[in-house]
């Protein structure tokens, strides 16, 4: 009698985990138990030697681990790889046994995300640079921005479009050419774009193609993201056929960026104990958002670290106690008072667990 061996399919839960928060899949009521079941097992220390060793290099403890530390340590590391370099890197390290191997993987796939931050920073500069004379209210402001520049990496174009998406709150499409023979009456160019709620992107691209055939050589996606392919010598009458398919799908209603807050904390919720039991409600994510709230701060200090991101000592307003909060991929000074929107989060350095604001969002 022949018996057939079930695999225990649970020993993947890791890597189902990371997959479903990196690839920003909706967080529905089958897919959050999945989440949640495979950060148990990354908690327990029962997980693949990859995922430790990604975590590791990312300076996220595994033991107190939340969703977004897969989205923001270890899909960024495993997808730099196939951005710079070649995809197999991140996989070789997903799939080694042996945790010495699996450093060196993770060591590697670090050092091509830093270098991938430092490309991105200096293609986002250049697409800041290009819109700096843009004003959002103006009528004139196309609904969708392309931008383009020979010297852009086309594995790094996704993500400035979608850096730049969130500071103008509109559909963009980034542009890398898609070989060096710029002078080529053939040259090609590839282009990532990110959407707003709304507008469905791919929809938008097929408009395109239908009215205007042989203007996109291909293209594919979803409604917030997609890729295409265009001649270079094409990309002017490619962008007006793009913001005109745009005008006849989009009001004044979707461009309005509106931010949802839970509301204003009371002075004795900033605390730890309110900040442990947010991340134990967890897993958050796509379609299924942790709460974040809003209010108005003293300024008590404040200073740029990293280059690029604010550190801030806040004191809730009516209120002697002051609170660490930082603002990632923001640079700029802020007054002696600020609105902010926030998450409740906990920081953790040197086994000291205190509370801290991520702040999503500073008022104008």
């Amino acid at each position: 009698m022949n018996l057939a061996v079930v695999p225990n399919l649970a020993t993947l839960l890791d890597i189902v985990a990371l997959g479903t928060v990196a690839d920003v899949v909706p967080l529905d009521h089958n897919n959050r138990i999945l989440v949640s079941q495979g950060l148990a097992r990354i908690r327990s220390g029962a997980c693949c030697a990859g995922i430790n060793a990604l975590l590791n290099v990312g300076k996220r403890n595994p033991v107190n681990i939340v969703a977004s530390d897969l989205g923001f340590a270890v899909g960024p590391r495993l997808n730099a790889a196939g951005r710079l370099e070649d995809m197999s890197l991140g996989i070789e390290c997903l799939l080694a046994d042996d945790s010495d191997v699996a450093a060196l993987l993770a060591q590697r796939l670090d050092e091509l995300n830093r270098e991938r931050r430092e490309i991105e920073g200096e293609m986002q500069a250049q697409a800041l640079d290009c819109l700096a004379n843009i004003k959002i209210d103006d009528e004139s402001t196309p609904v969708g921005l392309c931008l383009f520049d020979e010297s852009w990496h086309q594995g790094v174009v996704g993500i400035v479009a979608s850096r730049i998406k969130d500071r103008y709150h509109r559909p963009v499409i980034a542009f890398a050419l898609a070989n060096a023979d710029i002078d080529s009456t053939d040259a090609e160019m590839k282009g990532s774009a990110r959407s707003i709620k709304g507008i469905h992107m791919r929809d938008v691209l097929d408009a395109v193609a239908a009215k205007h055939p042989g203007l996109l050589s291909k293209f594919g996606g979803h409604a917030m993201a997609a890729g295409m392919t265009l001649k270079v010598s094409n990309f002017k009458a490619f962008e007006a056929a793009f913001n005109q398919a745009l005008r006849c799908c989009v009001d004044d209603e979707i461009l309005q960026d509106v931010i949802h807050s839970d509301g204003e904390l009371k002075q004795d919720e900033f605390s730890l104990q309110l900040a442990e039991a947010l991340r134990a409600g967890g897993p958050w994510g796509q379609a299924f958002p942790e709460p974040v709230f809003d209010g108005v701060f003293k300024v008590v200090q404040q200073r740029i670290v990293g280059e690029k991101h604010l550190k801030l000592v806040l004191q809730p307003m009516g209120s002697g106690n002051t609170i660490d909060a930082i603002a990632f991929n923001y640079n700029d000074m802020v007054g002696d008072q600020l609105h902010a929107v926030f998450r409740l989060d906990v920081n953790e350095y040197m086994g000291r667990r205190t509370v801290q604001l991520m702040i999503e969002h500073i008022a104008d």
